[in-house]
């Protein structure tokens, strides 16, 4: 792995690099993942979504796209406090661990540490420390904007028996208030769920109670996966979702949640997401396609135990 010092719109970031891929770190501000790109000889550049130089604040918040982590449940203020402060910086043998100054509104802290494993592996750990004077209760919230012009796709859990005693149901769906399920943005399969993102021509959001801890977003001929397990009898934020997906046609957002806690004074709370990065899969749109993508990833997962 490579390690060296760029620019991200004026301010400090760092690269790490492996034979796979490329990604940028701000240091300046943050923390984000700004930029993730295959360097396998891809020409699909920058799998995240990038917001332009001059973009405007939302709700005083800028969004820079990328990978970011927040606490939820989602709320006006809490959420959206500004993260435009340099952080600290912890050079790392395979990657770099920041945090930034604790949130004045909030009494909150969040951090981040990457650590590559191999060449294809990002291991993700997100933190957020309560010093505040009273208890919160939260989830580390850690969501992935990547650009529009892909498609995704999310796992169902294995398919039971009614005649063999499968009496009971194994998950949720959980749609917001503006989510249309009757648009072809969302492609229904037996084993998975596709979005077909540029088919989304207005805000769509869905979450789930249950399913096999990953997703995946194809774009261009490069995969992008993100594996977060989920914690068996945990209490999670929106009605039990740990995991929750986000288009607008533009871009989309895959989200995934740490359990609810309650976090005294001094506390803290930690979500791990491993990264892979794979290159020559086909556009996982099709049920054998899928297969192929699913068979990849099972064999991947494995090798992070």
């Amino acid at each position: 792995m490579k390690h060296s010092k760029t620019d991200y719109r004026g301010g400090e970031a760092v690269v790490l690099t492996t034979k796979a891929f490329s990604l940028t770190v701000t240091t300046a501000v943050g923390p984000r993942v700004v930029s993730l790109t295959s360097t396998a000889g891809s020409k699909a550049g920058n799998l995240f979504l990038q917001m332009p130089d001059d973009e405007k604040r939302y709700h005083g918040y800028y969004l820079r796209g990328g990978h970011r982590l927040w606490h939820s449940p989602e709320d006006i203020v809490r959420t959206y406090q500004p993260d435009d402060s340099p952080l600290a910086v912890k050079p790392l043998k395979n990657g770099i661990a920041l945090a930034q100054p604790t949130e004045d509104k909030t009494g909150l802290q969040k951090a981040m540490k990457l650590e590559v494993l191999g060449e294809r592996t990002l291991k993700v750990t997100h933190a957020l420390t309560n010093h505040g004077l009273w208890t919160v209760e939260t989830a580390a919230w850690a969501l992935t904007m990547l650009r529009g012009g892909g498609y995704a796709t999310l796992p169902l859990l294995p398919k039971g028996s009614h005649a063999d005693g499968d009496l009971l149901p194994s998950y949720s769906f959980v749609p917001w208030t503006y989510t249309d399920l009757s648009l072809p943005v969302w492609d229904m399969h037996r084993d998975f769920i596709g979005i077909d993102v540029p088919k989304a021509k207005a805000a769509q959001k869905f979450g789930i109670t249950n399913y096999p801890g990953w997703t995946a977003y194809w774009v261009e001929g490069v995969t992008f996966v993100k594996y977060a397990p989920v914690i068996k009898g945990a209490t999670y934020p929106d009605f039990g979702c740990p995991f929750e997906v986000f288009t607008n046609g533009d871009m989309i957002e895959l989200e995934t949640l740490s359990p609810l806690v309650k976090l005294a004074p001094g506390e803290s709370v930690s979500h791990v997401e491993h990264w892979g990065v794979f290159d020559g899969l086909k556009k996982p749109s099709t049920d054998a396609a899928f297969a192929e993508l699913a068979a990849t990833v099972g064999k991947w997962i494995k090798t992070l135990k």
